[in-house]
């Protein structure tokens, strides 16, 4: 597949089939996540697989704000994926000390480039995924046991889709874009 077909291609899946994912497949996903690249090659950007049906009702019912999108999304994925970090390393040199003015906001950038690898990877292997957002991160790290060091950045559903929907309306270059020369 093209690179430009992947993106273009890639939905956020709210609706999936009851198929399992795989663990090798899984596996073969995060294995080109790892790719994305990081603040000085700091590779801090982590996966927690879940597919227990309990763990997930428990993340769905605790830990999304009562937002029902991811609640629903949650409960009807087979598979939850935490994109966490180990904080605090991107955006900092070895000693501790701030390497950027964004501080720990570094992090959060790295885990986005690794989540939007995982997303087109997972699309590739013709699985479906949304990343969301709206969750309380410290219920998150209790309920699920996060190592301790590490922050959740998103919660990503994913599985085999059981909806198509149509490409959202995508402002133009010449909207987006401003060159300076």
């Amino acid at each position: 597949m093209e690179l430009k077909q992947c993106v273009a291609g890639r939905r956020s899946i709210r609706k999936f089939t009851d198929k399992a994912v795989d663990d090798d497949l899984l596996k073969k996903i995060i294995d080109v996540a790892t790719l994305a690249p990081s603040w000085k090659n700091s590779q801090t950007t982590r996966y927690i697989a879940i597919s227990s049906e309990a763990l997930k009702k428990e993340l769905a019912e605790k830990c999304v704000m009562d937002f029902d999108f991811n609640k629903k999304s949650i409960l009807g994925a087979p598979t939850v994926i935490l994109v966490t970090t180990v904080s605090p390393r991107a955006g900092f040199d070895r000693d501790g000390s701030p390497s950027t003015s964004k501080g720990t906001h570094w992090e959060s950038f790295d885990a986005g480039i690794a989540t939007q690898t995982l997303c087109l990877a997972a699309y590739e292997e013709g699985l479906g995924t949304v990343i969301l957002g709206v969750f309380d991160e410290a219920k998150v790290i209790e309920t699920a046991k996060v190592p301790e060091g590490q922050k959740v950045s998103a919660i990503v559903v994913i599985g085999y889709p059981d909806e198509a929907p149509a490409m959202p309306r995508r402002k133009s270059s010449d909207e987006l874009l401003t060159v300076i020369r």
